[in-house]
């Protein structure tokens, strides 16, 4: 028996190599290859977000500082009018399921608290400005981080590797190091009487935008980036316009209206617009979560303009904070996040138009892992069923 079974090991590792050794190699350059060029360009989608919002706090400075035009609900209220013009007129001429009165009937007080969501989480941070400083105001506003991650893990389903919280912690280290520059620097614009209800106001703000983007998610990958955008015009639109005319009426009549006054609201709207738009679309590509660590440079970019048009002092813990930031994303664009869920779930939600019976499935169940980020890695995952 020894030697039969000696032979029998001999034959395994003699027709294993062969095959392996030839198709490897050419096999993982080329992965490599793309993975890399999916990198590049994920990363670089991220920072067109980050330039967006970098122009929403330009414009919002220049009308707050030197025309003194306090109107946070206004200059929203212009963006959600954009939207309304174009993507919930998109929904209401269309025919079908995707018509504007369809998904109105099935989901409309969904659009609805949602809707209150995103324009309160944009009015509570801009108003924390008027009581906390700006030091703090970026540090807390980093709170949306976690809020993602844990609305991500429990409703949605993903499922993170060590790697994904390690580049989290390196992107909030990086954070970290912009804040200890402004301190060195002095740049501690904003500070009021009531610090301790700015910084509430702040983390308040920070966790509705985090139920937001989860939201935002998870219409974009399993409905319509334009049904999202399409709901988010109609009733922002309608809430901001009450709270404008409860709220804001008498500011907006402070106004003294020149061409550069509207100028400047036409570029904030442009750029609030334009990130609205554009968000979906990388979110879709990867997730909240990676959307909302590359926001973390908007700031940076705001203070290296503010070099020029602010005269701001500049510090080199900036250059080392942007740096710390971006290897904070390669180390989490570098593994793949997956979802965990029940394969028969995601056919009775997939074909939802369809009656659902209770009859088993007659051939082999789908993949219960969806890989999901820049894709998937070729490696062994334990699958995971949610009931």
């Amino acid at each position: 028996m020894m030697p039969e079974h000696q032979n029998h090991v001999v034959t395994t590792i003699e027709t294993i190599p062969s095959e392996t050794v030839t198709a490897s190699p050419s096999l993982f350059q080329r992965m490599k290859k793309v993975f890399n060029r999916e990198l590049l360009l994920t990363l670089a989608l991220g920072q067109v977000l980050s330039l967006l919002i970098c122009g929403i706090g330009l414009t919002s400075k220049y009308l707050a500082d030197d025309y003194h035009a306090n109107t946070p609900v206004f200059q929203c209220f212009l963006n959600y009018i954009l939207l309304f013009l174009v993507y919930t007129t998109t929904l209401a001429v269309r025919q079908g399921e995707e018509n504007l009165l369809a998904i109105l009937k099935r989901r409309w007080w969904k659009y609805m608290i949602l809707g209150l969501i995103d324009i309160e989480a944009n009015y509570l941070v801009i108003k924390a400005y008027q009581y906390t400083t700006l030091t703090s105001v970026q540090l807390l506003d980093c709170f949306v981080i976690p809020v993602v991650l844990l609305l991500s893990w429990f409703f949605l389903l993903v499922r993170y590797k060590v790697l994904h919280f390690v580049g989290v912690g390196v992107c909030l280290l990086g954070m970290g190091c912009m804040v200890g520059a402004d301190v060195l620097v002095g740049r501690q614009q904003g500070l009021g009487d009531h610090k301790l209800l700015g910084d509430l106001l702040v983390l308040a703000g920070a966790t509705l935008y985090g139920i937001s983007n989860v939201c935002e998610e998870f219409i974009v990958k399993n409905l319509s980036r334009v049904e999202f955008l399409g709901m988010m015009g109609l009733f922002g639109s309608f809430f901001s316009g009450i709270q404008l005319a409860i709220m804001e009426h008498k500011e907006l009549l402070k106004v003294q209206w020149d061409w550069q006054i509207g100028l400047l609201y036409i570029g904030f709207s442009a750029c609030m617009f334009g990130l609205y738009s554009f968000m979906p679309v990388v979110i879709k590509r990867t997730s909240a979560t990676a959307v909302n660590l590359s926001l973390l440079t908007a700031d940076l970019y705001s203070l290296f303009c503010g070099l020029f048009l602010f005269q701001y002092k500049f510090s080199g813990l900036y250059l080392l904070s942007f740096i710390i930031i971006i290897l904070g994303l390669v180390l989490y664009y570098s593994s793949s996040t997956y979802v965990a869920q029940d394969p028969r779930v995601y056919k009775q939600f997939r074909n939802a138009g369809n009656a659902i019976t209770d009859t088993p499935t007659l051939g082999p169940l789908e993949p219960s892992v969806t890989y999901t980020s820049l894709g998937q890695e070729i490696e062994e995952e334990p699958r995971v069923r949610v009931a």
